[in-house]
């Protein structure tokens, strides 16, 4: 399965890097590729270290005004001219979407994919890993949205919130079918 993983690329502390660990981990000894923004810094950085050392495969999408921060010697390396360009392009190589702790580039793609499968334009699980709590006020927003009629299906239908990496790979493996 080639998992996109939405994150930051920044420099965090052991709350946010150890669930991106074992996370990583898990991807790569389970057969996984991962699809992530290409960056070699920050969270980005320790994911694409943990998937390498378990043998996963990783596909990196950079773009071009981050291309100095691009992983060398991976797989496969797209360079977008843009952000939405980029956008698509991950989504497109992806079987299915995990959010990490993020910032405001997090949180853009997060929101996109789930718009999209709110309109029925894709159909691939997402999960949003709920490191440290770091997404609880999110999750009581979008409980918010739904209990306001602002959302036309389910929550549960548009993302699957995990407190634990192992619970994040076990919902995308079942909801694929490769469990």
């Amino acid at each position: 399965m080639n998992i996109c993983v939405f994150l930051s690329a920044a420099d965090l502390p052991e709350r946010y890097t150890r669930p991106a660990r074992e996370f990583a981990e898990l991807l790569g000894r389970g057969g996984h590729a991962l699809v992530w923004g290409g960056s070699d810094v920050g969270l980005m950085k320790v994911v694409a270290d943990g998937v390498e050392a378990a043998g996963g495969r990783l596909v990196g999408v950079s773009v071009d005004f981050l291309a100095a921060k691009a992983r060398p010697g991976v797989q496969e390396m797209v360079i977008a001219k843009d952000l939405a360009e980029r956008k698509a392009l991950l989504l497109e190589k992806a079987d299915a979407v995990v959010v990490m702790v993020g910032g405001t580039g997090t949180l853009d793609e997060a929101t996109d994919i789930l718009e999209l499968k709110k309109h029925g334009r894709t159909t691939k699980p997402v999960v949003l890993l709920n490191s440290a709590g770091f997404y609880d006020g999110l999750k009581e927003q979008f409980r918010r949205m739904e209990d306001e009629g602002f959302l036309p299906v389910p929550l549960t239908d548009l993302v699957f919130f995990a407190e634990e990496p192992v619970g994040a790979l076990a919902y995308l493996e079942e909801a694929m079918g490769t469990r």
